[in-house]
């Protein structure tokens, strides 16, 4: 059986240390993947690549792949508030491997951060990708944007800026959709069992709970009730 293995690394403490904006943002990257076959994915890889890909070494690690949440710089890398924050293009410019997105996220991503659709393996929900013998699962949760996605590996719950400890991601922004982000939290998440452990793109509220701890806290992600 494969050793799943999984890193939080918290822009500003693990990774871009000296990144005074990367700090205020608060983003997460994570590192998934299967430790007996030393491969991981990244997911959101931005803000301090070279340092996402210096821990996974440091951890034995080879990366293998990109996964994107959604398409918004803080998480793909690209202009912020007249900021470049470093992502996806330099990712790839160190070392090569597919970058992985919803098909709604294609157009974004190419704007956004100017990699071509050449570089970019698309998903849809319920796609299954292995990194090694572990499988990772994907959900589409629109809302936030067109294509935002969450991924399901195991018992944990990465979901980019679908969901939060506290809140969950704006819907005002280009690309945002009240009613999507509505049946996203109500319906497409609502039967996740409680011990799935939220992993969130911000540390809004936390860096991680289980989602029966968020239930019972985060008003944005109540309990649905029992159909009948």
């Amino acid at each position: 059986m494969a050793t799943f293995y999984l890193r939080q690394l918290l822009v500003g403490r693990d990774v871009g240390k000296t990144s005074s904006v990367g700090r205020q943002m608060q983003n997460f990257v994570y590192l998934v993947g299967d430790r007996d076959s030393g491969e991981c994915i990244a997911v959101d890889p931005a803000w301090d690549v070279r340092g996402v890909i210096d821990v996974a070494t440091a951890d034995g690690m080879k990366l293998v792949g990109a996964f994107a949440t959604h398409y918004h710089p803080d998480h793909v890398g690209g202009g912020l508030f007249g900021f470049g924050v470093q992502g996806l293009p330099d990712l790839l410019e160190l070392q090569a491997c597919a970058v992985h997105a919803h098909k709604l996220e294609a157009d974004g991503l190419r704007k956004v951060t100017g990699i071509s659709k050449t570089d970019m393996t698309l998903h849809d929900s319920g796609d299954k990708i292995r990194v090694g013998e572990i499988e990772i699962e994907w959900l589409h949760t629109p809302g936030h944007t067109p294509g935002s996605s969450c991924f399901r590996v195991k018992d944990a719950l990465i979901a980019g800026d679908t969901l939060f400890l506290q809140g969950c991601g704006r819907v005002d922004l280009p690309g945002g959709d009240p009613e999507e982000m509505r049946r996203t939290l109500t319906q497409r998440l609502s039967r996740l069992p409680d011990e799935v452990v939220l992993y969130p793109g911000h540390a809004y509220g936390g860096e991680r709970a289980p989602l029966g701890t968020v239930r019972d806290t985060n008003p944005y992600f109540p309990r649905v009730p029992a159909e009948e």
